[in-house]
């Protein structure tokens, strides 16, 4: 039996987020058909994280357990001449028998980017949240930088649908890393720019980062100031943050593991 991780790009438009939906197209679908087609058996892929529907991700990963003869190098072939062109197998190896592309994951790494011209290039706009209206990006850094460390993240999370699951579950969560960046397009004429807000931590809730976005935008707007982080967290009310963003800014940059090159522990 041999275990396989697999590192993963897509563009997440044309699907109904990762998780097999039935009925639905999923990019966890595609890759279980393919895997089907390939083994002649139905196996479980495990994902570090569940994107939602129009969500992108960069750096994916899943992991399969299966008794066939083919290389992880003949894995990533195949599944790359089979799935449509929309995912791509960036790279697969070989991992211990207890690897679990979710429950060994020691971090992840979201960015959201806004673009800030006039006119998007047909080029971009399946990838960034065009808003060309004004905002103060000085106020929405410093806002940024207020969801760093270890909090109740109730206020920046949708509901599950279930009163029992919400009652349940744990809404703490820590955040290494929390900024706004500005990037030149320096291929779009004029002064074009996107604000690029990056988000690193050890796990999110779902539409987390949509409405952490959400509010930093309500924040570039003046409605809300860079102190009004911290009463949100202690409002545990979802209702008094900014709105959820669209899903085709957002994409899931990384996911880190304790041999990742460059991790350094918990930071």
């Amino acid at each position: 039996m041999q275990n396989i991780k697999l590192t993963m790009a897509y563009d997440g438009t044309d699907f109904s987020g990762w998780q097999i939906q039935p009925g639905q197209p999923t990019v966890q679908g595609a890759i279980s058909d393919v895997l089907e087609n390939l083994t002649q058996q139905r196996l479980q892929i495990q994902g570090a994280g569940r994107t939602d529907a129009g969500v992108h991700a960069a750096g994916q990963v899943a992991n399969f357990k299966t008794e066939a003869e083919l290389s992880a190098d003949e894995f990533q072939r195949a599944f790359n001449a089979l799935l449509p062109e929309s995912i791509r197998i960036v790279a697969a190896e070989h991992v211990p028998p207890d690897f679990h592309a979710r429950w060994n994951a020691v971090a992840k790494t979201y960015r959201y980017r806004i673009f800030r011209g006039r006119v998007v290039s047909p080029f971009l706009w399946r990838y960034v949240q065009h808003d060309p209206f004004p905002l103060d990006f000085d106020v929405m850094a410093e806002a940024a930088r207020k969801f760093e460390g270890q909090h109740d993240f109730t206020s920046f999370a949708a509901s599950t649908g279930s009163e029992d699951e919400d009652r349940d579950r744990t809404m703490t969560r820590v955040i290494y890393r929390s900024e706004m960046t500005r990037v030149a397009c320096e291929d779009l004429p004029g002064s074009a720019e996107e604000w690029v807000y990056t988000v690193r931590g050890k796990s999110f809730l779902r539409y987390m980062v949509r409405k952490i976005v959400g509010t930093l935008v309500d924040v570039g707007r003046g409605k809300l100031q860079p102190e009004n982080i911290a009463e949100l967290f202690e409002m545990r009310d979802r209702s008094k943050s900014g709105p959820t963003m669209p899903p085709q800014g957002l994409c899931l940059a990384e996911v880190e593991y304790p041999d990742t090159p460059g991790h350094d522990g918990s930071q």
